[in-house]
């Protein structure tokens, strides 16, 4: 729950529990935990109100309940971390070498052409 995002009732300054969607095509309230953010199309509601919360009639309600395993970090989070340790271990590439050093020539560079010298 955080405490800046607040109930979007009129008047209601109790903290957020909630995130209302409205799916017009299905005629479906969606009723689901907090969003990540605030979005400009849902509704941020309280417990009160998401306890007496009703649809137009002929719409109908989806309430979904929050998934307590899904609080803590899932198994893909740990493998992304994993995998960015790994990245972090791996030893850096060789330095590149200039081309003056490969052939041993003396070269001028302008813009992205370069002028090999002939001895």
């Amino acid at each position: 729950m955080s405490p800046a995002r607040r109930c979007s009732r009129t008047a209601c300054g109790r903290p957020a529990i909630a995130t209302l969607t409205y799916v017009y095509a299905d005629q479906t309230a969606v009723l689901g935990p907090l969003a990540t953010y605030a979005e400009p199309h849902a509704y941020d509601l309280c417990e009160a109100h998401s306890e007496r919360l009703s649809a137009p009639r002929g719409w109908e309600v989806l309430r979904l309940a929050a998934d307590p395993a899904a609080q803590g970090p899932s198994s893909d989070d740990l493998l992304a971390l994993a995998d960015a340790v790994r990245e972090a271990g791996r030893p850096a590439p060789p330095p590149r070498v200039a081309p003056a050093e490969e052939t041993g020539r003396v070269t001028a560079r302008r813009g992205h052409l370069r002028v090999l010298t002939t001895d």
